[in-house]
């Protein structure tokens, strides 16, 4: 049994994110026995704590630890994830007439990706409530940052990939000492093979949103945004959704600093914008009332590995967000997203994912659309590394 009495973290339940049944922290979890949708993590607002306690901490995305569920720092597995920069992306501005375009660099994570952050959080819980072996279904990035989290941790991981993945996300998940098992389809159909390998091996899956610590890691990103922008906020953030983790995570992580007293009140919370790809976007699908959910949707293959999400299981979260926030959900295709990774790698030094360079085009098209005004502060996330996917761009 865990005990929460010593704990550092403020973590306080877990909550469905339907019908708000709670559960314990101390069992390990899953997604919710009553309605089958995500798990959220809720806190007790420590009392008193200010944000100058950061001043001396590692910048990290563990800066935030009482804001995270771990018990026990002897559980916590990290590679020094977090702490990311945010680039001004002066050329780009000026060359596209905008006032001011940040770009928050995720592909300075271990593993080249924001999964990192996600990873660490699930992996170091997993490791605290006795998991000795976890599965994953992934379109890439996760499946590498899992193999790496679970070989420091000392715990075995199976990896399920769509057989058409590029080739160093394979490579990478073996050099990690992974298990790594290869499926013909989507991320969805991954899904179907780790339902069947975990009930034959006793393995913790922890698919996006379908266990609730990932979305823990991935809010640091939130709480990252306001403290380097000193405690102000964007007027936009665009983010790549496929799973929709840090969509989800970052929004959540607003409200959280409001609950701390470390945003004001009166603070006006960005516009939040899901990117995703022409090739497989439910989200914008369900958005324009194409169907009622995603849950029979059917995706084809993208450059941009990470938006190849057809079902996204949290899907109702993020039409909240988007909804929530004023923000809505765009498509953009193959050709834009390989054509805008070579423009912006040639006009900023930047190689982005292509999840990244669809932010970029998505920015032009919201503009021209009149739902962004080019004075705007805009805050793009780029979510991994270019480097990892030069086999998708040629």
């Amino acid at each position: 049994m865990i005990s929460l009495h010593t704990s550092v973290s403020h973590a306080s339940a877990l909550q469905c994110s339907q019908c708000q049944q709670t559960y314990a922290l101390t069992n390990l979890a899953t997604f919710s026995p009553c309605c089958h949708k995500p798990l959220l993590t809720t806190y007790h607002t420590p009392f008193g704590l200010s944000p100058t306690v950061l001043a001396s901490r590692p910048f990290t995305m563990w800066r935030y630890r009482e804001m995270l569920p771990l018990f026990d720092d002897i559980h916590k597995v990290t590679l020094g994830e977090g702490g990311t920069p945010i680039l001004s992306l002066k050329k780009w501005a000026n060359w596209y007439g905008y006032q001011q375009l940040l770009l928050k660099d995720e592909s300075l994570n271990p593993t080249g990706s924001f999964k990192a952050r996600g990873l660490s959080m699930a992996i170091s819980k997993a490791k605290e409530l006795g998991v000795e072996a976890c599965i994953i279904p992934t379109a890439g990035n996760a499946g590498g940052a899992m193999a790496a989290y679970c070989a420091s941790a000392n715990l075995k991981a199976t990896v399920v990939m769509p057989r058409h993945t590029p080739k160093v996300f394979k490579e990478e998940c073996e050099l990690y000492g992974a298990d790594l098992v290869l499926v013909d389809g989507l991320i969805n159909d991954c899904g179907k093979k780790v339902a069947e390998l975990k009930a034959q091996n006793g393995y913790f899956d922890v698919s996006t949103m379908k266990e609730p610590y990932r979305l823990e890691g991935k809010k640091t990103m939130g709480y990252e945004i306001a403290e380097q922008l000193n405690w102000q906020l964007p007027d936009v953030i665009l983010y790549p959704a496929g799973g929709g983790t840090g969509l989800i995570g970052i929004w959540k992580a607003f409200f959280e600093l409001k609950a701390l007293g470390w945003l004001s009140p009166s603070t006006k919370l960005p516009r939040m914008y899901a990117i995703q790809a022409e090739n497989c976007c439910p989200v914008v699908a369900t958005w324009n009332k194409k169907q009622p959910n995603a849950s029979q949707y059917q995706g084809k293959p993208s450059v941009a590995n990470g938006l190849a999400v057809p079902q996204p299981f949290a899907e109702a979260l993020m039409l909240d967000v988007l909804r929530e926030s004023g923000g809505i959900p765009i498509a953009i295709s193959e050709d834009e997203m390989v054509q805008t990774v070579k423009e912006v790698a040639r006009l900023e030094g930047l190689l982005v994912a292509p999840e990244g360079a669809a932010l970029f085009k998505g920015l032009q098209k919201l503009i021209e659309n009149k739902h962004i005004d080019p004075s705007e502060n805009v805050l793009l996330i780029n979510t991994g590394s270019g480097y990892k996917y030069l086999e998708n761009l040629y």
